[in-house]
C-alpha cells in the first residue's frame, strides 16, 4: 500500500490500530499513556509523550517513519533534539536504530496492526478522481466540521495575508498609511499584475501622491508615468497632456520608475481589468480618500459605512477608453461594479483590518474582519463552482474565502490526512 508518512501520523494521533498485546519489536510490553503533542515544526513528530515499556515510565519524544532506515536518511542521529525520543514508530522496521551512545531506541512496527476499516478509508480518498478527491463524500460530513474547517482555511489565509501586509510594514518604518496604500495596489493587480502594482506604489510615496489628491488627472499623470504606460507618440490630447505633465513631475520629485510597460500583462486579460483601468479606479480612490487607512478606521467599521469610500465614478475619458488612446467598442459604466467593490473589501479591507488587530494586539480589528466578510456576498469563481458541484454552496464570503483558502492548500495539494474532513472521513465507524 502506497501512503506517505503523514498517515501514520494520523494512524499514531488517532490511535487507529490493535493495541492488543502490544510490543516492541525486542518483545518488550508497550503502555501509550499520552500520545503527545504533534509538532508540526521542525524536531520529532510528537512531544511530550509518556510510554510505559516493561513498567517503566518513560518521559520525551515520538518520532515516527515508514521505513525505521529513514531515521539514518533523515539525518536525525545528527540532530541533538532527537536524543529524547523514546518510541521510534514506524510501518516497517527494516533496520535497528540506535541513539548516540549505542542504545538501541524502542521501536513499535505498525506493519499489520493498522484497523483494516482506516486503510480501506483511506484508500477511497486516496483513489478519488476529481481535484477534491473527497468531492464524492463531502456532505456525508456533518456541517459542523465543514464549517469548522473552512474557519480554519480562512483564518490562515487572513494570516498569510496579514504577514504580507507585515512586511510591508517593516519596508515603511511602520506607517500604517503608506501600507495601506502600497496593500491596495497590490490587491488591485491581483495575481496577474500585483507585482507591477506593488513596485509602481513603492515607486511613488503617498506623501507626493497626497500633494495633488485634489486634482484627478495630476494624479493619473504620476501614476501611469510611474508604471511605464504613458506612450511616447501622441494618442489623443488627454494622453499628450498625462505626459507633459508627468515630464514635469518627474523632474521636479526626481522620480525613478521601477517597471516598464512590458511588465504589464494584458494578454487574456479582461479589459475592464487592464492596468489602465485599475490604475485610473486607483486615482479615484486616492482623490476622495487621501488619508485612506485613517478613513477606513474612522468611518469603515461596518459594511454600509464602508462601502461609500469605494463608491467611485470613472471620469469622462475612463467611461470611453479600456486603455490611453484606444476607444472602448460601447460606454463604461461610470461606477464601479458591485463585484469590484466586493472584491476590494474581501481582499483589501478585511486583511487590513486583521492585520492591524494583530499588530496592536486587539483581537476586536480581527473580529470585524470577519464579521465583514460574512456580510458580503459569496464569490464566484471556477474554485467555489467546483464546491457546488458537490452540493457544497457558498452563503457568504466568509465561507467563499474558507473554500478558496481550502481548495489552495489542502485539496490542491492533496494534503486530505491534515484537513479536519479527510480526517473524519478516514475514522472507522463507530460499532
Amino acid at each position: 500500500m502506497d501512503f506517505q508518512e503523514n498517515f501514520l501520523h494520523a494512524v499514531w494521533k488517532y490511535q487507529y490500530f490493535d493495541k492488543t498485546n502490544l510490543q516492541t519489536t525486542n518483545g518488550d510490553p508497550i503502555e501509550i499513556k499520552k500520545i503527545g503533542f504533534h509538532n508540526l515544526h521542525e524536531g520529532p513528530d510528537f512531544l511530550e509523550s509518556h510510554i510505559r515499556i516493561y513498567n517503566i515510565d518513560y518521559f520525551g519524544h515520538v518520532e515516527i517513519h515508514r521505513k525505521a532506515s529513514e531515521w539514518m536518511t533523515h539525518e536525525h542521529h545528527k540532530d541533538e533534539r532527537y536524543n529524547s525520543v523514546i518510541l521510534h514508530v514506524v510501518y516497517d522496521e527494516d533496520r535497528a536504530i540506535t541513539h548516540k551512545d549505542g542504545t538501541i531506541i524502542p521501536t513499535l512496527e505498525l506493519k499489520g496492526k493498522i484497523h483494516l476499516e482506516v486503510l480501506r478509508n483511506f484508500e477511497k480518498l486516496s483513489d478519488g478522481k476529481d481535484e477534491i478527491l473527497c468531492g464524492s463524500r463531502i456532505m456525508e460530513i456533518p456541517s459542523i466540521i465543514r464549517f469548522s474547517m473552512l474557519e480554519k482555511s480562512l483564518i490562515e489565509r487572513l494570516e498569510a495575508k496579514s504577514a504580507i501586509i507585515d512586511r510591508i510594514l517593516k519596508s515603511t518604518k511602520n506607517d500604517w498609511e503608506e501600507t495601506s496604500y502600497r496593500w491596495l495596489f497590490l490587491c488591485c493587480g491581483f495575481k496577474t499584475n500585483g507585482d507591477s502594482m506593488l513596485k509602481l506604489a513603492e515607486s511613488i510615496p503617498l506623501k507626493t501622491l497626497k500633494k495633488h489628491s485634489e486634482r484627478i488627472p495630476s494624479l493619473e499623470a504620476l501614476l501611469f508615468g510611474q508604471a511605464g504606460l504613458l506612450p511616447e507618440s501622441s494618442l489623443d490630447e488627454f494622453s499628450i497632456y498625462l505626459k507633459k505633465e508627468y515630464d514635469f513631475y518627474q523632474k521636479k520629485y526626481l522620480l525613478k520608475q521601477l517597471v516598464k510597460f512590458e511588465d504589464w500583462k494584458m494578454m487574456g486579460v479582461r479589459p475592464q481589468n487592464f492596468p489602465y483601468q485599475r490604475i485610473s479606479q486607483l486615482a479615484m480612490i486616492l482623490h476622495k480618500e487621501p488619508n485612506l487607512f485613517a478613513s477606513i478606521l474612522k468611518y469603515g467599521q461596518t459594511f454600509n459605512q464602508i462601502l461609500p469610500i469605494f463608491q467611485i465614478e470613472r471620469s469622462n475619458y475612463w467611461q470611453y477608453h479600456y486603455r490611453l488612446g484606444v476607444k472602448a467598442p460601447r460606454k463604461i459604466s461610470k461606477n464601479l461594479s458591485k463585484d469590484t467593490i466586493n472584491l476590494l473589501l474581501i481582499n483589501f479591507v478585511t486583511p487590513l483590518w486583521y492585520g492591524y488587530g494583530k499588530y496592536i494586539q486587539d483581537d476586536t480589528w480581527k473580529e470585524k474582519a470577519l464579521d465583514l466578510l460574512q456580510e458580503i456576498g459569496s464569490e464566484n469563481n471556477f474554485i467555489i463552482r467546483k464546491f457546488i458541484l458537490h452540493g457544497w454552496q457558498a452563503g457568504n464570503a466568509f465561507d467563499s474565502q474558507g473554500m478558496i483558502g481550502l481548495y489552495q492548500e489542502y485539496c490542491k495539494r492533496k494534503k486530505c490526512l491534515d484537513c479536519k474532513i479527510g480526517q473524519n472521513l478516514l475514522k472507522p465507524k463507530k460499532k
